[in-house]
């Protein structure tokens, strides 16, 4: 399975209004995990941001002067995202405008929803915490994972943020690594071992009562839908 986190930044909110993309950033996962190999691209807009819009990236026109146009990348872009799963928190925003470019492009480019299946974390976010905030900084509260490094928006930076999130909000556990130090590291955090003594007595089973099991199948169904069919517990389950 192979997803692609993306984030963009813009010279404003509006495509309509001839806004552009300034910045696209993707983070790869194959099977939940990163892969490295991800897109980032600063772009040439030829048109002046907002002034809103430069408070909250940071990105000014002087450092775009020498960028590339989207139309020098869009066959670069288009086989990077081909036929997998994009995450985007908040997906008829970035969408919409990654739409306005292809169609800049290209009259018969291909939309977004053509090239691949499309996730709004935001809305994934919102079912599973209704009546909460769920921006990308609250949910970063509510998992525990560290954006103290975001003093600005960045696409890359929020796509690897929010690919954190996304594994958060469909699993629970960031990471496991074993090892160096015999540390478990769940999300950011190393908690240290400690091992049994090997005098001590056999531990007690005590087994999941009917309601909890219907009240963790209840969680899994949840997990499942807010996923697409992509809970790892119930695909264990049924192998």
């Amino acid at each position: 399975m192979r997803q692609i986190v993306l984030d963009t930044e813009t010279t404003g909110l509006e495509p309509s209004e001839g806004h552009r993309i300034i910045e696209i950033g993707c983070v790869e996962l194959v099977q939940r995990q990163t892969t490295g190999h991800n897109f980032h691209r600063y772009l040439q807009p030829d048109r002046e941001i907002d002034a809103g819009a430069v408070e909250v990236h940071g990105i000014s026109n002087a450092f775009l002067a020498d960028k590339p146009r989207f139309a020098d990348v869009a066959e670069a872009f288009i086989d990077y995202c081909r036929g997998a799963e994009l995450i985007i928190h908040n997906a008829p925003f970035d969408v919409g405008f990654l739409n306005h470019e292809l169609r800049l492009w290209r009259k018969d480019a291909p939309s977004i929803e053509q090239l691949c299946t499309v996730v709004d974390s935001l809305v994934m976010a919102r079912r599973l915490h209704p009546n909460q905030r769920n921006s990308l900084d609250a949910l970063c509260k509510r998992y525990d994972i560290d954006n103290t490094h975001r003093e600005l928006h960045g696409a890359l930076l929020d796509a690897e943020i929010l690919a954190d999130v996304y594994l958060a909000m469909t699993g629970g556990q960031v990471s496991l690594q074993l090892g160096a130090g015999e540390q478990a590291a769940f999300g950011r955090e190393a908690i240290p071992l400690r091992r049994l003594s090997a005098q001590r007595p056999p531990l007690r089973v005590v087994r999941a009562s009917d309601a909890e099991l219907a009240a963790h199948a209840a969680r899994l169904d949840a997990i499942d839908k807010a996923s697409g069919g992509a809970c790892v517990w119930r695909a264990a389950q049924e192998g």
